[in-house]
């Protein structure tokens, strides 16, 4: 066996799902159920004192562990006890695919929107450039204006 085999051996024994026969952890349960008692965190995370949901759950999720349920049973029950609203996480079924995929589509769309706002300001076309002032010879009306002032400036202070 090369080297690069036995690595990769290693890499696939080491990143491969546990067998189906491994026990949960209480905690491990705990994290996946939401406490009924409306503070909106885990069974495990729940922090009221005496909480009348919190304490039951983890009493029963020990009954179970010990009568050697797995996790996926405890939470079925669970589930038809309560409804999905008992899961701390959405299931991959159903409507609940929104739940996990509108997060992504919208940091993916905005990040869309983004890039395509920010290639038309760099392709924005620049100001057209601001045209000078006539000269004054090039207007009739400024000779005329011209004129008139230089005959205003020769008049006698004097005449009205």
């Amino acid at each position: 066996m090369t080297p690069a085999a036995g690595l990769a051996l290693a890499a696939v024994l080491l990143l491969a799902p546990p067998a189906g026969g491994a026990v949960p952890s209480q905690q491990e349960v705990e994290e996946s159920l939401t406490c009924q008692c409306g503070c909106g965190l885990t069974v495990h995370s729940c922090n009221h004192l005496q909480c009348p949901s919190g304490e039951p759950i983890k009493k029963e999720i020990a009954e179970r562990l010990a009568r050697g349920e797995s996790k996926d049973v405890i939470l079925a029950a669970f589930r038809e006890r309560y409804g999905e609203k008992v899961l701390s996480s959405p299931t991959f079924r159903g409507f609940n695919w929104l739940a996990w995929i509108t997060p992504f589509a919208v940091v993916l769309s905005g990040a869309l929107v983004m890039s395509l706002v920010i290639r038309r300001w760099v392709r924005a076309p620049h100001a057209p450039p601001i045209p000078s002032p006539p000269s004054a010879g090039d207007d009739p009306l400024r000779q005329r204006l011209a004129r008139e002032l230089e005959e205003f400036d020769r008049e006698p202070d004097g005449k009205s």
